[in-house]
């Protein structure tokens, strides 16, 4: 009887242990978009595509631009393995010039924070004729 208990716990072990070792994993579809020329005062969206490649639920717990004039949005439930999900940045184009930004995603996927990226130019549109 406590070699069937013994056993009965090493096996009810080592399935916890299992468990607790599956973990999420970002596949990105891309990390970085170049916007180009945009126009002054024209916000533009680039969106991030990843998948679950992990063998547990993705939870992103938040997702932030390096500055104010980006809003991030991304999924706030679980991404089940073999599912997809958006991240999403929105920037506010009002100041004419190069820019360059990122995104910091902060999840229980393996491998820590990651980082995306966005770069472009924000030029001054043309006066139409009168």
């Amino acid at each position: 009887m406590k070699r069937i208990l013994f056993f009965a716990s090493l096996v009810l072990l080592t399935a916890s242990v299992a468990m607790t070792n599956a973990t999420a994993l970002f596949n990105w579809k891309t990390t970085t978009h170049d916007f180009g020329r945009i126009p002054q005062g024209k916000p533009v969206t680039v969106e991030f595509t990843f998948s679950n490649k992990g063998e547990a639920p993705l939870l992103v717990s938040t997702a932030k631009g390096s500055c104010g004039c980006t809003g991030v949005d991304w999924p706030k439930a679980a991404v089940l393995p073999g599912q997809s999900g958006k991240i999403k940045a929105t920037f506010n184009a009002a100041a004419v010039g190069a820019f360059s930004k990122t995104v910091t995603v902060e999840s229980n996927a393996e491998g820590g924070s990651q980082t995306l990226s966005f770069k472009g130019e924000v030029v001054k549109e043309a006066v139409a004729a009168q």
